[in-house]
Order: C-alpha cells, then structure tokens, then sequence
C-alpha cells in the first residue's frame, strides 16, 4: 500500500467512524407527530436535514419544494475550472438523496406568508406548515455586471466557475488557453457575502500554479481585485495568503468593485474609492454580487437592518430560528448569519436546527448551538492546500490540532479537498455526518 492509498483509507476511517457517531445521536430518540413541516431548497441543508428529520419522527409530514431536478456537489467546482475534475463529477440527482416518505414538489417558491403558515409556488400549489426551513441557497446575480452574460463564458478569456458545472467546464476552457498564451489574468470577488468566499483565492493559486507547471510563469501577470480591504475575513489567514501572493508575484486590486466588462475590448470597469478605473485583461474570473431569493424579501423573512441589499434571512446566529416566526428555521447560505457559506458551515447548522424544530415539536427548549463554524480547505497550489477552519469571532478551530496545521500548505490537506471531503458531503447528505 503506497502512502496516498494508506492516508486515503485513513482518512475515510477516521470520516466514516465521526458520521456514525453522530448517526447513532440522530437516533437516539423517535418522535410521535403529526407535524406538517416543509423545507425550501434541496441543496446540502435542505436534503441533509430532510434525512435527519425523517430518522427521528414517526408519523410528520414532511415536504421539500426546489425546482431542480439535480443535486450540485459545490465544493468540487474550483476543481472543474481548473481541469483536475470533468463537469460530471459535481452533479447527481435529487432522487439519488432524498429520502423514502418525504414529498418533493418540482417547483419554485413564489411567497411564504409566515401569519397564515403558507408557502405559495410559482406553479400555483399552496402548502400550509407547522414549521417552516428555509434553505433556498442564494442568487447569483450576473446582471449586476454591465456587459456580462454567462453565454460569454469559456470565449474571450471569461471564467465564471460559479454558474455551475457547465460554466466551470468553460472556465478552464478559456483560463487553460491563458496558462499557455499569457497576459493578465484578473480574479475577482464581489462586495457582498458570498458563498466559499475562499473559492476566489483557489482559482487564483490554482491557475498560477498550472502556468508555473507550463513553464509561463513569465508569461502571466496575475491580479487578485477585491471590493475589500483584505485578502480573507480571518485576519491571520488574511496575511498568510498575502505572503503567499508576494512569494508567488500575484499582484493586489484592493478596494476595487467589478461593475462592468467589454468583451471585446477585453476590458473590465472597476468602482474605486474615488470614482472608476478600467484595466484591460486576458482573463477574467467573475464572481457576481450574491443574494437571497426574492420571495425572502418580498415574504418579509429578512432583516430589515443588516444586508439590506442582499436579503438574509433574519435568524438568531446560533440557533438559526426566525426572530420574529418562531416557527421558521433558516438554513445554509441564506441564513442571515455572520458566517457559515460553506459546505461545512452546512454539516454544523443541520444538527442545531434538527435538535431545536424537534424540540419545539415535544413543546420544550433546544440544546444545541451554531458557533459559526466555517471550514475553507485552501487549495494554494496542485497537491498543496491549508485547511482553514473558524468560528464567528475568528478564532482558528482546528479538527485536527498537533496533526495538521491550519496555516501550513499540506499534500494531506489537498488530499482531504480532493478524496475525503466529497465522501463526508454524500455521508451529510443522507443524515449521516
């Protein structure tokens, strides 16, 4: 057994033996109801809650509402853009997860009228609830950038990994023809809260190494532009990345907003501090503005103080129940929460909002709370990534402390990106991680 099958096999162990623990602490307990419950969105939250759920109660009607026949294994996009992985490797059907007893409803949310307890979709059905999850994922909204449309992408050095599979697929398409003809290649991140917000800085390091591999190292010139002032939220991180960045000549676009590309010019319009400024390229990665559905706001769910321009759904940050409905939970990237965008934000929230709804259902109090974990696994170069882990108050939380070290770029950290992470996704997905 060579070193990478040895350290597989042990880390799927080490994942498979965490996921049975909590498996068997989602059955400690089944539950007698009647309860009507209904959960918006089929994506990492909704379908991993949808298996917990339906473990613990015996006798709840539940329902999951999502127009999308397919399932998105997210993570595995930033591998897509940059040819490591095809296209297939992230998608899979809902039917594949969802489990026995649970209705799905192929249809989008129009409206939830949170007084009634109604969820209306665009198809016409109306469905009532006693409790209400709502996991939607997030909008990304590529007409935010003038000039831009997604059928643009993979043609004139435009790369957007975000859109989907398909989209990935062409990122790589026009970023592999930049690693052989050189340039500038600028790499963007919006200004509002995003989902993966290391997924940027991924490609980033990504496509700069798969150049140097080329021999192009000379050839390219690498700009990373973004609205803020920093490289990465967690400060700490934030500087490692710098000195990454300065060792591997990527240049800094600080303070700088991508409004605007002419395709043809292969020119980007950025917002400044003081006004606009226009650089030209030979590659783009966009990254749209993100926000949460529009029936999130128009239904009243989100705050009416914070992210008024992106629509977060208004929850408390550690049990993810509604303030003002008590009856609703918000789940995933649409949870107005401080942090938790990721995959692994998602594998922590699902066990508090499951804890709290069932124990709403017995007519008592939740234990569980959501410390705002937030897991990045940082690609920094092929076969090399920082496993970054952090709470809500930016605080490192390392899995594996003394063994793997969150700020040292690792082959076993890009192995756990790479082999391991998509094997504890499934596992979450069917309740059992």
């Amino acid at each position: 057994m060579d070193r990478r099958t040895f350290l597989t096999a042990a880390l799927a162990g080490g994942a498979v033996a965490g996921m049975a623990t909590r498996g068997e602490q989602a059955k400690a307990q089944t539950v007698r109801t009647s309860a009507k419950i209904v959960i918006i969105g089929a994506g990492a939250a909704g379908m991993a809650l949808a298996n917990r759920l339906v473990r613990r109660l015996d006798g709840a009607q539940i329902t999951m509402i999502d127009p999308r026949p397919n399932h998105l294994y997210q993570p595995g996009l930033t591998l897509v853009a940059a040819g490591l992985k095809p296209a297939s490797y992230v998608v899979s059907e809902n039917s594949d997860w969802l489990p026995s007893g649970v209705s799905f409803v192929a249809d989008k949310v129009s409206a939830v009228d949170a007084i009634s307890k109604t969820v209306s979709t665009e198809g016409g059905q109306t469905l009532d609830y006693d409790w209400l999850v709502v996991a939607p994922g997030l909008v990304l909204d590529h007409d935010a950038i003038d000039g831009f449309s997604l059928d643009m992408v993979g043609e004139n050095g435009i790369g957007a990994l975000y859109a989907g599979p398909e989209y990935a697929a062409k990122t790589w398409t026009a970023a592999s023809r930049f690693t052989e003809e050189g340039g500038t290649g600028i790499f963007t991140r919006p200004a509002t809260e995003m989902k993966c917000a290391g997924a940027p800085l991924k490609h980033t390091f990504l496509i700069d190494d798969i150049a140097r591999r080329a021999g192009n190292a000379g050839k390219v010139n690498m700009v990373y532009a973004a609205p803020q002032g920093s490289l990465f939220g967690v400060p700490i991180v934030a500087e490692k990345v710098r000195m990454l960045f300065e060792d591997r000549g990527v240049e800094t676009m600080m303070n700088r907003t991508l409004t605007a590309i002419d395709a043809s010019a292969k020119r980007a319009t950025f917002a400044t501090e003081t006004g606009t400024e226009e650089v030209d390229y030979d590659y783009i990665h966009v990254i749209p503005p993100q926000r949460a559905p529009e029936f999130v706001v128009q239904s009243g769910l989100a705050w009416a103080d914070k992210w008024t321009d992106q629509g977060w759904v208004e929850c408390d940050m550690q049990t993810l129940r509604h303030l003002r409905y008590p009856e609703i939970f918000a789940l995933g990237d649409v949870a107005g929460v401080p942090k938790g965008k990721t995959a692994a934000s998602v594998k922590w929230q699902v066990p508090v909002v499951e804890d709290h709804l069932i124990a709403a259902i017995e007519g008592r109090e939740g234990t569980e709370t959501y410390n705002g974990y937030t897991s990045c696994p940082l690609i920094t170069r092929i076969g090399r990534a920082m496993l970054v882990e952090f709470d809500y108050n930016n605080n490192l939380v390392p899995s594996f402390p003394g063994v793997i070290a969150p700020l040292e770029e690792l082959w076993i950290s890009w192995l756990m990106k790479e082999v391991a992470l998509k094997a504890t996704y499934n596992a979450m997905l069917r309740g059992r991680a």
